[in-house]
């Protein structure tokens, strides 16, 4: 299930506040291990840290998550280049953000008229 696979087929994040890094890692098809190991290669990325050192990422952080996830395994960045492309606010980075944005506001919106319909 961890496999690389397409955006559009990463599943709808919830409207939770917080998410647990297993759960993080369901959502955006990378391993735990991974996710730590992007947090020290992405200033951006600083999940808050709670007893014992649990991390909970927000959902600023997922969306994020996703973004370096399609730079580094779609768009076939390295770590160094994925990260320069995360600083300077790239193209690249703003057509991702919305491949991530646009099926979650979609979700919600249809979740929206069918509770105005019912």
């Amino acid at each position: 299930m961890l496999e690389a696979s397409h955006n559009s087929e990463l599943p709808t994040i919830p409207g939770k506040r917080y998410f647990t890094i297993g759960e993080v890692s369901e959502l955006c098809a990378v391993k735990p291990h991974v996710l730590r190991y992007w947090e020290q290669e992405f200033p951006q990325l600083s999940p808050v840290k709670r007893r014992g050192n649990r991390r909970y990422y927000q959902h600023q952080d997922v969306i994020l998550i996703r973004q370096i996830r399609a730079l580094l395994y779609e768009e076939g960045y390295t770590i160094g280049g994925a990260r320069l492309q995360m600083e300077s606010g790239g193209e690249k980075v703003d057509k991702v953000h919305l491949q991530q944005i646009l099926p979650q506001l979609i979700a919600e919106l249809e979740d929206v008229a069918r509770l105005l319909e019912a």
